[in-house]
């Protein structure tokens, strides 16, 4: 009997559909685009509205005659950390090429902020509560309600500002994966960076320096507002970038050779 032996054949078997990383990209740059507008009606357009710094009996007149705005402001907030965590995942998914370790680093530092400010928001409803028409409250008087009103939605305040140091460092990293990346601009990165950092030590004057009001706020956080709208713009107009190109300038689909030998 003759034993014949073929020559070895090459067969190309791949792990799955190559994944391109721009329709990711433009759901998490659609995703920021979700919650700059419903963060800055929740912020700007209800609390900056309705909220007294240190008047709560203007803060408990104002949500009185605003209730359906107040909550409005509430239910907006909710869009805003549902968008987060969604983002949070996709941005993974985005940098996960990069650098997994970091990329999951930055996804839960962003996830804990998320987590910190939902549950934070229980205190800006419970001011809602208190200066409602509970038969309970009826031991306090009016003075006394509206105080605490004030008091709980400075506990959201703080409980915010808290949620934005673990930001900051997401953030943070997310802007140094930018540097290393040789397909990100690495002027974004560092912007980035710096308003990571920004956002910690922003955080940090609040509950470390005795009566600090946020008065460098405005200067700290500056580079926050340029460098995340510049994000979310290259998230959807420039992220294709981040596919990996073969030698000859195409994008190169990964695949694993097999051999396989035929013996008759």
């Amino acid at each position: 009997m003759t034993t014949t032996t073929a020559p070895p054949t090459h067969v190309t078997a791949r792990s799955g559909p190559s994944r391109h990383p721009y329709p990711t990209a433009r759901i998490a740059g659609v995703l920021y685009v979700v919650i700059v507008v419903f963060g800055l009606f929740a912020e700007v357009g209800v609390r900056s509205a309705l909220i007294a710094p240190g008047d709560p009996v203007a803060t408990a007149s104002n949500i009185a005659d605003s209730q359906w705005l107040f909550r409005a402001g509430f239910a907006a907030d909710v869009v805003v950390f549902l968008a987060d965590v969604a983002l949070a995942v996709v941005l993974f998914r985005l940098f996960e090429p990069i650098n997994r370790t970091l990329s999951m680093a930055a996804a839960a530092f962003r996830l804990t902020q998320t987590a910190i400010i939902g549950l934070n928001l229980l205190n800006m409803f419970n001011a809602l509560r208190i200066l409602g028409d509970a038969d309970y409250l009826d031991a306090f008087g009016a003075e006394q309600l509206q105080a605490l009103a004030l008091e709980s939605l400075d506990t959201h305040r703080y409980g915010y500002i808290l949620g934005l140091t673990f930001f900051g460092v997401a953030t943070m990293i997310i802007g140094y994966m930018a540097i290393t990346s040789a397909r990100m601009p690495t002027s974004m990165g560092v912007l980035l960076c710096v308003a990571g950092a920004g956002y910690v030590v922003d955080s940090a004057m609040f509950f470390l320096i005795p009566g600090y009001d946020g008065a460098a706020s405005p200067i700290v956080l500056a580079p926050a507002l340029i460098s995340e709208a510049w994000f979310a713009l290259w998230l959807l107009t420039r992220a294709q970038r981040l596919a990996p190109t073969s030698t000859d300038g195409s994008s190169a689909t990964p695949s694993h050779p097999q051999q396989v030998e035929a013996t008759a």
